[in-house]
Formats: C-alpha cells, structure tokens, sequence
C-alpha cells in the first residue's frame, strides 16, 4: 500500500517536473521537491523499492534542471 503512495507522489511531481524543463518554468521544481522527498521517505517505509526508485529519479531530473538553471530558472 505504502509504495502504490509513493508511486502517487511520484506521478504528481513528475507532472509538475515535466512542464518546469521548460525555460523560465524551472522554478516549478521548487514547488515538486517537497513531494519527491515525502515520496522517497514513504517509499523507504515499504517493503517494495519500486515506488523509492522512481521518486530518486524524478529527484535526479528536478536537480539536474535546477543546477542547469542555476537555481531559479
């Protein structure tokens, strides 16, 4: 149950992410990294590590758009 959650705040801050690789949208990672990491730790709670794996990806997406934005855009 624990990862099908996590799996939910996945796919809403991968739906955020997605739209903010667009430029001067980048600031939308700010508002899905909270998600991301609500979705990693409910992930780490369950007994699978799908639901964990796809929230560190998202995670990687977000950061690398952050850092190539330097932070904002």
């Amino acid at each position: 149950m624990l990862n099908i959650l996590s799996f939910l705040f996945g796919l809403v801050s991968l739906v955020i992410v997605i739209p903010a690789t667009i430029p001067f949208l980048g600031a939308l990672n700010w508002l899905a990294l909270p998600l991301i990491v609500i979705g990693i730790i409910v992930g780490q709670l369950s007994s699978s590590n799908s639901g964990r794996n796809f929230n560190l990806i998202v995670l990687l997406v977000a950061v690398i758009r952050l850092s190539l934005g330097g932070g904002i855009f």
